[in-house]
């Protein structure tokens, strides 16, 4: 029987990133049903958005963790909020590493408050403390500056440019490598 991944709760100054769950549908079907955030994703997500493209997401994520799939998925929540879902970061470690393995977004409305870069810095905290990776990827359209900056301010370096389609048009991105090296040497 296959190992399950068990994605555990981490918290930041800010935000509460909890497992991914059914509860989560309408949630990601408001927020994430949104041409600004969809266009620099790759065309694997669907567009126009389908009325069940949550439902579909979150039982394709379970079904994959079931079978034995190495996939942490969080929901990023503000602390002292409702409850609700805002954003979402996708690490797959054992992934092949030519597209990445770590993909987020966030709710347009809470853009520009460095949110993701804080719960990207706890998801890096994860893999290299609690994991022990060395290295993952993480890509991006090249006109996606917000996805750019968060890598820049999370360490990330630029290691070169992949061909992927993105809903906009956009077929370059950008692929970022984080070292466990450059993390833990950022944060002592």
């Amino acid at each position: 029987m296959p190992e399950i991944t068990i994605t555990p709760t981490l918290q930041t100054q800010r935000l509460i990133l909890r497992p991914l769950a059914l509860s989560d549908a309408p949630a990601i079907q408001r927020h994430f049903n949104n041409w600004n955030i969809i266009q620099h994703l790759a065309q694997v997500v669907p567009w126009p958005y389908p009325e069940n493209g949550a439902e579909t997401f979150i039982a394709r994520e379970l079904e994959k963790v079931a079978a034995g799939e190495e996939i942490y998925n969080w929901m990023l929540v503000l602390r002292g909020g409702d409850g609700e879902a805002i954003g979402n970061i996708r690490f797959r470690p054992g992934s092949d590493d030519a597209k990445g393995n770590r993909g987020f977004w966030l709710a347009e409305r809470y853009w520009n408050q460095g949110l993701m870069s804080e719960a990207v810095s706890a998801v890096n905290d994860f893999a290299f403390r609690t994991l022990g990776i060395e290295s993952f990827y993480a890509c991006n359209a090249a006109t996606n500056v917000a996805s750019r900056r968060v890598k820049q301010k999370t360490g990330a370096e630029l290691v070169g440019y992949i061909e992927l389609a993105h809903h906009s048009g956009q077929t370059l991105a950008e692929k970022w490598r984080m070292t466990r090296e450059n993390w833990l040497r950022r944060k002592s």
